[in-house]
């Protein structure tokens, strides 16, 4: 849409949030997350001092309001965010426990006066949190099957808990989902499909994709019948035993008691490692108790109300290195009707996943485009061709972030990754850097002291913002992409503007009269 090269020169000169105008310094730990409200007008931040912060997003910007959560036994906060009409904040918190404690939760906090309206279990706490709709959010719960084996289950909650009566639903069960590998489900987030027809922006990279094909991320339909499952990588353990066909009818107690007579009788070579065995019979147990995934993805009625939960997940070690996706129907999006979801028949335990896109890499940061129609994905790549044989051990990840972009509506990879910024933790210290996207930017933290902002039509780095310690978060303004926060372990909070906002700011400010001149005035009165 540009009309010149000129234009598009000044729009990339002129229009960048990179003027440092303000920090704020009211936090006195770590800044974890920022968030706007859909009007801009406020902005919500997250810290290791255990508070939410509400601020004001007027010229000079101002804290307006600070919630304390120690009284809930909250260790600190680490996201939050609006709902649609920006009357209600949901803020995530990790509970005060152990170092190897997973245990959070989800608060909600109402806009008008600031008052906590419910509270509900967050496990894991790096699950975070979201909304649905206006009055219901989403929170997860984890057990433990086995010593690598386990169940994510995810509930919708209404936002009223300590307020509708007790005769009314307030919570139900979206999904239930095996984990394999000591992979849990994490970090999870909603897009709305509807919105895909008319994007902000619509990114064309057939060239850079075609030249860039051998680094493209697999993405597996699971809901059809396709060949392009041929994909998946080979990753995967060497099975010990050769997988049972699927013919024959044979049913998951039938396929069980087959291996185990194999094992009883010495047919299973070579031997196999307790961690082995313990996947292999979870794979076998759930082969016919899974609902199968929806059917046909892809071909989503754009003017329908189907959302897509979009989630990290895995299938070969703990660390997040798979997206998945799963369709949320309008039928699901109320808690109304059974507490524990949709009736299913009683030997369906769990859900399968309808869509899986496998990065190659440990998932440190997702965020949508405005018009939800791609998923931009902070991620820090394995060697290539590496094989993880102890899922408790996962490959050496690399300094270098990638950003990958993909389309929501096709499920491809529609860009070569951006890189530039850079992170130094191992695997087990790994932590989220949260990246958001503006119309015609994307910007991210990163563990170099710097944010970034990249111009999604060029594919290019446009400017590093200065910190004196990591960079956690950046947040855009939703009505003003000329205005970006970044917040930092350096405890504060960073506002930018773009030099022509800041050339528009200071011509409104009137100019102070020379002292002379303001003497002779007041002489003369």
């Amino acid at each position: 849409a540009a009309v010149s090269w000129y234009d598009e020169f000044q729009r990339l000169y002129d229009t960048i949030p990179c003027v440092e105008v303000q920090a704020l310094k009211e936090h006195n730990d770590q800044v974890l997350h920022l968030s706007f409200s859909h009007s801009g007008c406020l902005f919500a931040s997250c810290s290791k001092d255990c508070t939410v912060k509400i601020w004001s997003n007027e010229l000079d910007i101002s804290l307006q309001h600070s919630s304390n959560m120690r009284p809930y036994n909250w260790s600190y906060t680490q996201f939050s965010q609006f709902n649609s009409d920006d009357s209600l904040l949901l803020v995530s918190g990790v509970f005060v426990g152990p170092h190897n404690s997973s245990s959070g939760e989800i608060a909600v906090i109402s806009m008008e006066n600031f008052t906590l309206l419910s509270r509900v279990r967050n496990k894991p706490y790096d699950v975070f949190g979201c909304w649905l709709n206006e009055t219901n959010l989403i929170s997860g719960n984890l057990h433990r099957i086995g010593r690598i084996t386990s169940c994510s289950v995810l509930w919708l909650n209404n936002a009223f808990q300590g307020i509708e009566s007790e005769n009314v639903n307030v919570v139900k069960r979206l999904f239930k989902i095996q984990n394999l590998n000591a992979s849990t489900i994490r970090t999870v987030m909603v897009a709305d499909c509807s919105r895909y027809d008319s994007p902000d922006l619509l990114l064309d990279y057939e060239e850079q994709l075609a030249a860039s094909s051998t680094s493209t991320c697999p993405v597996f339909d699971l809901g059809s019948d396709s060949e392009e499952e041929e994909a998946k990588p080979k990753q995967t353990l060497e099975p010990a035993v050769q997988e049972l066909p699927d013919e024959g009818g044979v049913t998951a107690e039938d396929g069980l008691q087959q291996f185990f007579d194999d094992i009883m009788e010495g047919r299973v070579r070579p031997a196999m490692t307790e961690t082995e065995l313990e996947t292999k019979v979870a794979e076998l147990f759930v082969r016919n108790r899974t609902k199968p995934p929806e059917l046909n993805l892809l071909s989503t009625d754009s003017s329908s109300k189907t959302k897509y939960l979009i989630f990290t997940t895995g299938c070969l070690t703990y660390s997040p290195h798979q997206i998945g996706i799963k369709r949320i129907l309008p039928h699901q999006m109320t808690t109304a009707g059974p507490v524990l979801g949709e009736e299913r028949r009683s030997d369906e335990f769990f859900d399968s996943l309808d869509h899986v896109i496998d990065i190659h890499g440990h998932i440190i940061g997702m965020g949508l485009s405005p018009d939800h129609r791609y998923l931009y994905v902070n991620s820090r790549a394995w060697p290539r061709d590496c094989i993880i044989s102890d899922p408790m051990q996962p490959p050496p990840i690399a300094e270098e972030i990638d950003l990958h972009v993909f389309d929501l509506k096709t499920m491809k990879e529609v860009k070569r990754a951006l890189r530039a910024h850079r992170a130094y933790t191992p695997n087990e210290e790994c932590f989220f850097i949260f990246l958001d996207v503006s119309k015609d930017f994307v910007a991210s933290g990163a563990e170099d002291r710097h944010g970034y902002i990249w111009d999604r039509h060029y594919n290019i780095c446009l400017a590093k913002l200065q910190h004196d310690n990591v960079v956690n978060s950046v947040a855009f303004s939703p009505v003003e992409q000329e205005l970006l926060l970044t917040a930092s372990d350096d405890t504060t909070i960073k506002v930018w503007r773009s030099p022509r906002a800041v050339r528009i700011q200071q011509a409104r400010k009137p100019r102070p009269r020379k002292l002379l001149f303001s003497w002779l005035m007041n002489q003369k009165s």
